[in-house]
């Protein structure tokens, strides 16, 4: 199946030039994927991938990145955004549970993607 998404990612300093990035990831093997490197310091990468599920075509592609540029850290994944509550209900508590959870472990609970509410 074809799976369709974006990755971001913060890259690490020195920065490499545009071109031995686009070099570094094509040889990585992210060759279906379109580059995009306005922003100093983070790429996005927007992947047509065929993979067996959505999870492996993410996997395997966040691993090409990285094996490209080592210390590139994920700061973004999409359209597959997930809210407190969806969170909640995979892993099987309340949503009350998840937001406790969530402001004691705050320095280790990912941030949000989007403040605000759903259109």
């Amino acid at each position: 199946m074809e799976y369709i998404f974006t990755l971001r990612f913060q890259l690490p300093k020195p920065l490499l030039s545009e071109e031995q990035l686009l070099q570094r990831l094509i040889e990585a093997g992210c060759d279906d994927a379109l580059v995009g490197s306005g922003v100093p310091g983070k790429v996005a990468l927007e992947f047509t991938r065929e993979a067996p599920s959505a999870k492996r075509a993410v996997l395997s592609a966040i691993q090409e990145v990285q094996s490209a540029v080592p210390d590139a850290q994920l700061i973004e994944a999409a359209p597959d955004f997930v809210g407190l509550t969806d969170v909640a209900d995979i892993i099987g508590v309340s949503r009350q549970n998840m937001r406790k959870l969530m402001l004691s472990h705050s320095p280790h609970f990912p941030p949000p993607v989007h403040d605000g509410k759903t259109a």
